[in-house]
């Protein structure tokens, strides 16, 4: 089973971003569960949304506390929030920024992770690209099934456009293609 743990703010697309993840893993042919965990519920308020994916039927519907994958949707959260807690040893995590681990002040967390369980990529920039929007729920989706090669990027597609039909729904699908190409280029062996 692997687990996944999204951090963002209340209104980002977290919840969706989750939903998006377990759609496109369920059209894999796995079992997926996607579900969020509000604190305080209004918009800007830090939010975590959890997804576990599986071979096998899922009944657990807990909070993740020991992710194999944290998504990181809103890299102002990473001094305010404890986002990287629990993240298995051999674990990936994928941040939304502009800036390098350097700049954003998590080299040494990076450090302890090949290139290959960490990237940090501009998402949001990528989303807003097509959307004008800061929406960077389907670039991370995407970015995470470059990442971890546990989604392909047909399924997410099929999700986005079932969630999201018409030409809002083409559009992050084009964000999607974007953010899997940067993603698997970064991490490329």
């Amino acid at each position: 089973m692997l687990q996944v743990r999204i951090h963002g703010r209340g209104g980002q697309g977290v919840v969706t971003a989750a939903e998006l993840l377990s759609m496109a893993s369920f059209l894999d042919g796995k079992f997926a569960l996607a579900f969020p965990s509000f604190g305080s519920e209004r918009t800007g308020a830090p939010v975590a949304a959890f997804c576990r994916i599986s071979d096998r039927q899922l009944r657990a519907r807990e909070p993740i506390v020991n992710p194999d994958v944290i998504i990181v949707q809103d890299s102002t959260l990473l001094h305010q929030v404890e986002v990287f807690a629990g993240l298995q040893s051999d674990g990936a995590v994928l941040i939304n920024s502009t800036r390098t681990a350097r700049e954003l002040g998590i080299d040494e967390l990076c450090s302890t992770l090949s290139e290959h369980q960490c990237c940090i990529f501009p998402a949001t920039d990528i989303a807003n690209k097509f959307l004008h929007r800061p929406l960077p729920n389907a670039a991370l989706v995407a970015g995470f099934a470059a990442l971890t090669q546990e989604v392909s990027l047909s399924s997410i597609e099929k999700a986005i456009q079932e969630k999201f039909p018409g030409s809002i729904g083409e559009l992050n699908i084009e964000i999607a293609r974007e953010a899997y190409d940067y993603v698997g280029s970064q991490v490329a062996v």
